[in-house]
């Protein structure tokens, strides 16, 4: 992937993006998950990917909104277990690294000064939550759901969900979400105010290209600077937070729970 030389925008086919397809139809722009073999599940290039086309996306004053989607059944089902497994269990240091590009990601994401938007074309879990909420706005096909399960695959939803969900839907439905692991049905998700909308899947797109359009008439500084003021309580419980997370959750990486709770999912053992 060629490093920018300056805040120009670049033509995504020049990117030489793998992990994710990166679209530009001004005025929206589209990031689309692409890993349907793995139910779009983070990779560490996947991570890095994101955070370059936010940061072109951010760059590209003919672009107004950015949308987030995936491909297949799947929106995104969070980090990629099978590469946990071979790269980072045991090895606190890298998984301080990896958790550093998930940082960076949600970072770009929530900083590019422009609305975003959740297209959540199926299952949003774990990860996948996390970067739906890390969005602007959320719409979501009606037979798709949202879950937490870190509590019982050795992890702690410490890279948004603890730091989201009580501002999302309130302390008790935070903590049902977190340490339940039950799934989060679309209607229920839309009525806890989880996302926006739960839509039928024909309807989908329909929604998305309404609020594009809208979101584009409006002031693009004053847009930006409302973000901003929004985002104070986000980043307030993020900041205050993700530092000791990523730290925690590195030397997670040693324990005999963690090892042995990744292993088994691995292996398909049921808890």
């Amino acid at each position: 992937m060629a490093e920018p030389t300056n805040a120009a925008p670049r033509d995504p086919g020049d990117l030489g993006f793998e992990a994710i397809v990166y679209e530009k139809a001004p005025p929206r722009a589209t990031i689309r998950l692409a890993r349907p073999e793995v139910l779009n599940a983070f990779d560490f290039r996947m991570l890095r990917e994101i955070a370059r086309a936010c940061e072109d996306a951010s760059w590209d004053d003919e672009i107004r909104v950015v949308v987030v989607t995936g491909t297949g059944r799947a929106f995104c089902v969070g980090a990629d277990l099978a590469s946990w497994g071979e790269e980072l269990l045991g090895r606190p240091d890298e998984y301080w690294k990896w958790f550093g590009a998930f940082k960076d990601m949600h970072d770009r994401l929530r900083e590019l000064g422009k609305p975003t938007i959740a297209r959540i074309n199926g299952i949003a879990v774990g990860g996948g939550n996390e970067l739906q909420m890390a969005c602007d706005l959320a719409v979501i096909v009606d037979d798709a759901y949202i879950r937490h399960v870190g509590l019982e695959h050795g992890s702690v939803p410490a890279g948004g969900a603890t730091q989201w969900l009580q501002l999302l839907v309130g302390d008790r439905r935070a903590r049902e979400i977190v340490l339940l692991c039950d799934e989060v049905p679309a209607a229920q998700a839309a009525e806890w105010g989880l996302v926006n909308r739960s839509v039928p899947a024909g309807e989908l797109d329909a929604v998305v290209d309404e609020w594009v359009e809208s979101l584009a008439r409006k002031l693009p500084q004053a847009t930006r600077y409302a973000k901003v003021q929004l985002n104070v309580w986000r980043d307030l419980a993020w900041h205050q937070t993700v530092g000791h997370a990523r730290d925690w959750l590195a030397l997670s990486m040693l324990s005999d729970e963690t090892q042995e709770a990744v292993r088994g999912f691995l292996e398909g053992r049921k808890r």
